[in-house]
């Protein structure tokens, strides 16, 4: 009346299961792009740092989101090349900037447009 299943061995199984995975695309499996696009951009942070000739500790200073490790890569990665190549770094523009200084204010007895505009209107 029934008949019986064919056995199949279990190597046959596990190849079976092995090749219908292949062609899925299983959430969890792959990095999520959004972190592996936030390590590149560190690393090019990093990378950026050591082409200004900025140490380490200032490029984590002024970078504090950026993941450590990953600007660290960027900024080893850069030394080596820049080494490699005799490429001398470029300095940095950012550094103090020179405040303007602050105009005099008006004296409030001497009555301007300005002053005038938050009275009454005859």
């Amino acid at each position: 009346m029934f008949q019986k299943a064919p056995n199949m061995p279990p190597r046959s199984a596990a190849a079976f299961v092995l090749l219908l995975l292949v062609g899925c695309d299983i959430p969890g499996i792959s990095p999520d792009p959004r972190v592996v696009q936030r390590d590149a951009d560190a690393k090019a942070v990093g990378g950026a740092c050591r082409h200004a000739m900025r140490g380490l500790e200032d490029c984590y200073t002024l970078n504090p989101k950026a993941p450590k490790a990953s600007v660290f890569n960027g900024w080893k990665e850069m030394d080596s090349y820049m080494r490699e190549n005799k490429i001398d770094g470029s300095p940095s523009l950012l550094g103090k900037a020179v405040k303007p200084e602050k105009p005099e204010r008006p004296d409030p007895s001497i009555e301007t447009e300005m002053n005038n505009s938050h009275g009454n209107r005859s």
